[in-house]
């Protein structure tokens, strides 16, 4: 029997999903190995977590072993010559970045905070604001050990076991533990980024203005008011940004120092660890109607074709600004639908689910639109197209209208012959995320869970929903 004093609850990190697990916290490999042990005594799968910064239930099952490796947290090797970094799983992208930029370098892809770990970051084969141009994390990883859940541990090198490499990055913790890897850097000559912001009154407008910067600009992202209606629907601000060249820095060793990045205290003069307490009377209809047009009028009226400077950090970190803020969703929490569409598909797709969202009454308080390529990767989300994530506040009494909704979304989606991001995922129904896949996909990735798991002993409850396991 599995010892009660590990009993924990998992909960993912939208506060709406989660469970009481057998917590493990190994340090090394001997600890996994150890878990995997205790788990197979015990006769329970085992779900692998990292920094626990998936919205859904991506790092958790109830009444089964969590295997929790934010404690193998060690920076193995580092070349500032060639940007090459070894880390262990737990190693954050805070860390990471901190680590290098001092030597000129900085991780070519990072999310929307920089909480998330590098295991987790490979497990669910995240992306940042610069798809188009650099693809999804996975592409800067050259390769990484892994081990089984028989505890048997393999180096799988992208170069030489492509097939392998590319079904691991991406399967949510299907196939192993991911216990190190070797990762490429991106050189800079500066911590400042060069960043511009514009309007677009319509969601058409929004979409040519963003697949028409994606080849100037490093970095694209827009942000579309939720609650617009009729000619207006879809209105929202774009942000281009690159990395600054060299000599456009007068003091690049200034800002390239991991202090000159850190955000700042106060926001409006306040402690940022209060405010989530002032934004917590707006999180309704009403208020975020109002909060959404207020930062479109004024980012059309005094952000407009405005250029300016942002260390990385500002830039990139936008979730990290306001500590604790998914607490403004408090009691029901908050899920995050991103769907991913063709570009001939995705302004009808995505007009219609804004209007959807609002004829049930449950508009998106935060919408974010990206622009995306293909990858390579065996259940990679990546296509020719565009993304549109949608944050949505969860009510209990109305968590199955909610549920209803994303399903419909997902339908159309699929339709359309798009993608989902499971790392944010909470509520797609697992026969709809099968199908937006070529059906030798999945069955590829379940032949490969049968050779390296044969007894099914890695699951989350991620990956029983979405797999039908």
């Amino acid at each position: 029997m599995l010892s009660a004093d590990r009993l924990e609850w998992v909960g993912g990190w939208g506060e709406v999903l989660g469970g009481a697990g057998y917590v493990f916290r190994p340090s090394t490999l001997q600890g996994i190995r150890a878990a995997f042990g205790e788990a197979e005594a015990g006769g329970v799968p085992v779900a692998l977590r990292g920094a626990g910064c998936s919205y859904g239930d991506a790092a958790l099952r109830a009444e089964s072993v969590v295997l929790d490796l934010s404690r193998m947290d060690r920076i193995l090797s580092w070349d500032s010559d060639t940007g090459i970094i070894e880390v262990e799983p737990g190693v954050t992208l805070r860390r990471l970045w901190r680590f290098v930029l001092g030597d000129g370098w900085w991780p070519p892809v990072v999310t929307g905070t920089m909480e998330t770990s590098v295991g987790g970051c490979l497990g669910m084969n995240v992306h940042g604001k610069n798809n188009w141009a650099r693809g999804p994390f996975g592409e800067h990883c050259l390769e990484f050990d892994l081990m089984t859940a028989d505890g048997e541990l393999r180096t799988v090198r992208r170069d030489e076991d492509r097939e392998l490499f590319n079904a691991v990055v991406g399967s949510f913790g299907m196939l192993g533990v991911i216990t190190r890897a070797r990762m490429q850097m991106k050189r800079v000559v500066s911590g400042f980024i060069e960043a511009k912001a514009v309007s677009a009154p319509d969601l058409e407008t929004l979409l040519r203005l963003t697949d028409e910067a994606k080849d100037q600009w490093e970095y694209v992202v827009g942000w579309i008011d939720a609650f617009a209606r009729g000619r207006k629907l879809g209105r929202g601000l774009l942000h281009f940004a690159r990395h600054l060249e060299p000599g456009e820095d007068a003091e690049p060793r200034q800002t390239l120092r991991a202090e000159a990045q850190d955000l700042p205290e106060d926001v409006l003069m306040m402690p940022k660890s209060a405010m989530w307490r002032l934004l917590k009377p707006f999180t309704n209809r009403s208020g975020m109607k109002w909060i959404n047009r207020l930062k479109y009028l004024s980012g059309a009226t005094l952000g407009e074709g405005a250029v300016y400077r942002q260390t990385f950090a500002e830039f990139s970190f936008l979730l990290d600004y306001v500590p604790n803020w998914k607490r403004i969703y408090r009691p029901g929490g908050l899920i995050q639908h991103q769907s991913f569409v063709p570009v001939d598909q995705a302004e009808a797709v995505f007009r219609r689910q804004l209007e959807a969202c609002q004829k049930a009454r449950q508009p998106s308080f935060l919408g974010v639109l990206k622009r995306h390529r293909p990858d390579d990767f065996l259940m990679g989300h990546g296509l020719d197209g565009f993304s549109l994530a949608l944050d949505f506040p969860v009510h209990p009494r109305r968590q199955d209208r909610l549920w209803g909704l994303v399903r419909t979304m997902a339908e159309d989606v699929v339709d359309a012959g798009g993608r989902f991001y499971a790392a944010k995922d909470a509520a797609i129904p697992g026969e709809l995320y099968r199908a937006s896949f070529r059906e030798e996909q999945v069955e590829r990735l379940l032949a490969l869970k049968a050779e390296l798991d044969p007894g099914a002993v890695l699951r989350t409850a991620l990956g029983d929903r979405l797999l039908g396991k």
